[in-house]
């Protein structure tokens, strides 16, 4: 297939393809000989303008956008791709051999073909762009994430190069290290909906719906953790903005939560490290670096703990659910001094009393919906599904006079998106649909 970026003829257009409708922050970054980082924020109408700027050695972009100027995974605005680092240099494989293993054992089924293939000057970078999604997605898709990187990497994956606020090299930059220039191979321009990779990839995620005794499975208990970790994380910010900042007497507590809370959502220590560097800045007045790095130094402890065997098995013989920190939120909610009025704005570090005041609130809202004579959300539910079935019939009417139609005619002939019809396509007949055959030969 011919190569897309390179057949625009700018090296830029590697950026701007990848952000294409892009909404937030996009950071440039570039490594100093020094060592020293250099990292800008762009809006997406600016990128243009600045990118020609950004040439010569070691030099980045985020391939996720941030909703303000600050790389730093609360500050997710759209989650835009998912991607897979493969060291596999470290294993002695060339980039190329590389690529053709994995286009012949892994994108025939095992995973999807990605968009574009980063030739980073020593390795190469998957890059699968995806509908964007929004920061509450970030759980779905660091599963997603972690699950592509496991299934690569026995050609050298870096698990630790799996959070959202990744940067990777631009196209036809420099890599320092070895001189090379970074290339790109651009597969095809699909954008893949995260929800739909989760439901063909990652089965085990979703749980059935018949009730069995017994632990959850792995994958979703991990799942459920991790979107524990993030709302948490997100709540603490939600603090330090409400009280402006002025934190004194909880700033080694809140710097602690948030390295190891970060430490379980990424698996990067070192990168967990400097987002609590930056979230301490954010202080009133901020510890000094040396002191909040030393004083939070067991939460990476217990991060290291949740991974370790042993460690879990003292940890249920003790009556712990597992190893590391299980705080309860009446506990978060003692030791941060969390008001009722401060967890009005919390989405998950609440007491019993402010859950007792939404249910009421949401009772009342119930109640004045009956009232307007609006349906109750079963009779609503009812209803979609109603409607649901009449458009899968249509569907496969459709399909089956019209085998070959396109799924931008077929969503214009129905009155629906191209991408509802690809949904509704994956939940028929996936096999079928994929090879191009009708669902009713």
């Amino acid at each position: 297939m011919e190569n897309l970026l390179r057949s625009a003829g700018q090296r830029q257009n590697h950026v701007l393809f990848h952000h294409e409708k892009a909404d937030g922050w996009i950071t440039l970054a570039k490594k100093e000989k020094s060592g020293a980082w250099r990292q800008y924020h762009y809006e997406p109408d600016q990128l243009a303008e600045e990118l020609p700027k950004w040439t010569g050695e070691d030099v980045y972009f985020s391939q996720n956008t941030f909703y303000k100027p600050q790389r730093r995974i609360e500050n997710i605005r759209q989650l835009r791709a998912l991607y897979v680092d493969a060291d596999c240099y470290t294993l002695g494989y060339d980039p190329e051999w590389v690529a053709g293993k994995t286009d012949l054992e892994i994108f025939q089924g095992v995973l999807p073909e990605p968009n574009i293939i980063i030739y980073s000057g020593r390795g190469l970078v998957y890059v699968w762009l995806i509908e964007p999604v929004p920061y509450k997605a970030l759980p779905l898709w660091q599963a997603v994430q972690n699950y592509f990187c496991e299934k690569l990497k026995y050609i050298g994956a870096d698990s630790k190069a799996t959070d959202a606020t990744r940067i990777f090299r631009i196209d036809e930059t420099v890599n320092s290290k070895n001189g090379k220039t970074v290339r790109t191979d651009c597969r095809h321009q699909h954008r893949y909906i995260l929800r739909e990779l989760q439901e063909e990839y990652l089965p085990d995620l979703t749980p059935k719906k018949e009730k069995k005794r017994g632990r959850k499975p792995k994958i979703i208990h991990i799942h459920n953790l991790r979107t524990l970790h993030y709302a948490r994380l997100m709540d603490i910010v939600k603090l330090i903005k409400l009280r402006n900042g002025e934190v004194e007497g909880h700033r080694e507590t809140l710097c602690f939560l948030y390295r190891y809370w970060s430490c379980c959502l990424t698996d990067d220590a070192a990168d967990s490290i400097k987002q609590m560097l930056e979230f301490n800045g954010d202080f009133a007045v901020p510890l000094q670096k040396r002191e909040v790095v030393r004083a939070t130094k067991s939460a990476e402890k217990a991060w290291l703990a949740k991974g370790c065997p042993k460690a879990n098995e003292e940890a249920v013989k003790k009556g712990y659910p597992a190893a590391g920190y299980n705080l309860k939120n009446t506990t978060i909610i003692k030791l941060l001094d969390i008001t009722t009025q401060e967890q009005e704005h919390m989405s998950t570090l609440i007491d019993s009393g402010e859950k007792r005041r939404r249910r009421g609130e949401r009772d009342k809202r119930r109640y004045q919906r009956r009232k307007e004579g609006k349906p109750c959300r079963n009779e609503y539910i009812k209803e979609e599904k109603k409607k649901t079935a009449d458009i899968i019939l249509l569907l496969k009417t459709t399909m089956e006079r019209h085998p070959h139609m396109s799924n931008r005619k077929m969503a214009a002939q129905l009155g629906i998106s191209e991408s509802y019809v690809r949904k509704l396509k994956a939940v028929l007949t996936p096999k079928q649909v994929r090879t191009g055959c009708s669902p009713l030969y």
